[in-house]
């Protein structure tokens, strides 16, 4: 029997997006432990990138897997925010949800710079280290936002449909524009305007005409937006590669550009073309265990992979004097299953000791408006301060230079998502 192609009924989980976002994860996670081109020289940790290998560039359109991340994030947050008792008791659970699992990687990273350098290890690698384990956290602070203007962008989609995510999609051309020509950082303005157009995108999935595309409409609209994304690298500012490369003047990622708007548009049309086969894989019990178990560990797998990737470097690298092979030889292909090995065995104990902050449930709460709006903002500015700065204090300045103060806008907003707070007035 041919598996149907409409949506996922009221209530009911929808496995094609389960099956996406599980591939998207495990995409993440696999080309950020085969990227890095590492070898160690007198203190000095070397780093570099495989994707940089010529014509590696074409791995990126569906290597880089954001574009399904938000695009499956919409269509989720759409679906649990019809379940939910109200839009504050929805907000407060998801923030609360999100910001979380980030609670022990704090714990651990607030300690391990000092630990590693008592351990003697140099200051350059620590300071790597450090960096590497708070860049990752840039997709959850643009997550917050999007997630807390669900409720808006749900009321929009509603009364224009896809003309939501083609008016965000001009806006981020025009900043593209002002980037190119006028003014660099104003290219910052599209970590809201894109994402949010794909997440835009992700409603129309749930509630709207992608999710009943015919398989025929569906590789057509992979057709379309891969062919508008290669015009775009052809004709316009844009790199090939979907992913920021060491040394190249622009990147497609930081800040992010318009182009992965065509790119999310023909990656969904991709997965949408697959959905009766994907269907299929995921009724069988081996995939569905798995699935089972990567849904309630999603954020805990984003946020600890790169961790054990430091680990198994650190160790590697630092303590035998491995060094990367070239990317694509022999040697290379030949070491990458050992190295994907034992950066999943660390993985699965940091998974063991920090998963269950994510799997344990918490209780709904009904917190004002104003209290989420403003734990929305300290959120993200805490996650952006992270990511930006990493988790590392430079040496020989004090607390306030490093993570503590980023961090301690996160405990805030987590505080503010989680119970109303009153403030006692005197008279």
């Amino acid at each position: 029997m041919r598996p149907s192609l409409r949506q996922a009924p009221a209530g009911a989980r929808d496995t094609f997006l389960d099956v996406v976002r599980a591939t998207a994860i495990l995409a993440v996670i696999g080309q950020h432990w085969l990227m890095p081109v590492l070898s160690y020289d007198d203190g000095r940790l070397a780093t570099g990138n495989a994707l940089a290998t010529p014509g590696w560039w074409a791995l990126t359109w569906l290597s880089q897997v954001m574009p399904m991340v938000f695009f499956a994030g919409g269509a989720a947050n759409l679906m649990s925010m019809r379940r939910a008792a109200s839009t504050r008791d929805w907000l407060s659970t998801r923030l609360k949800r999100l910001l979380i699992p980030v609670l022990p990687l704090f714990a651990v990273w607030l300690l391990a710079p000092d630990l590693l350098r008592d351990l003697g290890a140099p200051e350059q690698p620590v300071q790597i280290a450090g960096a590497i384990a708070g860049q990752l956290l840039w997709f959850l602070a643009v997550y917050l936002i999007t997630v807390a203007a669900t409720p808006l962008m749900l009321a929009a989609h509603r009364r224009w449909g896809l003309g939501v995510p083609l008016v965000l999609t001009g806006l981020a051309v025009i900043v593209d524009f002002g980037r190119f020509e006028v003014f660099g950082p104003l290219g910052y303005a599209n970590a809201v305007f894109v994402w949010l157009a794909v997440h835009q995108l992700g409603f129309s999935y749930a509630e709207g005409r992608l999710g009943t595309l015919s398989r025929r409409g569906a590789a057509g609209l992979a057709v379309a937006g891969f062919g508008v994304t290669a015009l775009a690298v052809a004709f316009g500012p844009y790199p090939a590669s979907m992913i920021g490369m060491p040394g190249a003047p622009v990147s497609n990622m930081s800040p992010p550009t318009a182009v992965l708007m065509s790119l999310a548009v023909g990656q969904a049309g991709f997965w949408l073309a697959l959905k009766p086969t994907l269907a299929t894989l995921a009724e069988r019990p081996a995939v569905a265990a798995v699935l089972r178990w990567s849904g309630p560990r999603f954020m805990s797998l984003y946020l600890w992979h790169m961790p054990a990737l430091v680990v198994v470097a650190g160790i590697a690298v630092l303590g035998f004097g491995y060094a990367t092979p070239e990317p694509g030889s022999a040697d290379w292909f030949a070491v990458a299953p050992l190295w994907l090995g034992a950066a999943a065995v660390v993985l699965a104990g940091l998974l063991k000791a920090f998963g269950r902050f994510e799997t344990r449930p918490s209780p709904a709460a009904t917190v004002p408006a104003g209290q989420l709006a403003a734990a929305t903002v300290l959120g993200s500015a805490g996650l952006l301060g992270l990511a930006a700065k990493g988790f590392t204090t430079p040496m020989g300045t004090g607390m306030l230079s490093g993570p503590v103060p980023w961090v301690a806008l996160v405990l805030a907003a987590l505080l503010l998502a989680s119970k109303p707070v009153r403030v006692a007035v005197r008279r």
